[in-house]
């Protein structure tokens, strides 16, 4: 660590994260292929025991790389809660009938994935446990 300007900064071993930089090879993701070798290169730098400094750099890099394009390419802020529970069903191959145990009669559960009845509090909890997911995504 050096001191600057009163701050203490570390300091990186310019070839130790050149050699990294060379090796993984950072850049803005534009592709679902490299987005995953992004996360292959995120998942083995959180493995490392006590990682250094210039691991923890490329490390920050790639997450905010990541999430640029995750960002761009699955946004989440505009879905509803109806848009991720019908989400979640198709993506667990679940019918109405699935959710009637879930969430209430058959009735209450068609209204429910027709829009025509709000997720209630007590719903969006038992969604939440039954899908292993935060209930306030149906809220």
């Amino acid at each position: 660590m050096t001191q600057a300007g009163g701050k203490m900064t570390l300091t990186i071993n310019r070839k130790a994260y050149g050699d990294l930089l060379a090796d993984i090879q950072p850049h803005v993701i534009t592709t679902e292929a490299e987005n995953e070798i992004a996360l292959q290169n995120i998942e083995k730098l959180l493995a490392i025991p006590n990682a250094k400094t210039e691991e923890e750099r490329i490390l920050q890099l790639l997450l905010t790389l990541v999430e640029k394009y995750e960002d761009e390419h699955y946004p989440m802020n505009d879905a509803t809660p109806l848009d991720i529970l019908l989400h979640l069903m198709e993506e667990n191959n679940l019918k109405q009938a699935d959710l009637v145990n879930v969430i209430g009669s058959s009735g209450v559960v068609s209204e429910v994935v027709n829009g025509k009845r709000q997720i209630s509090k007590n719903q969006a909890q038992a969604l939440g446990k039954f899908f292993n997911v935060d209930p306030k995504l149906f809220l």
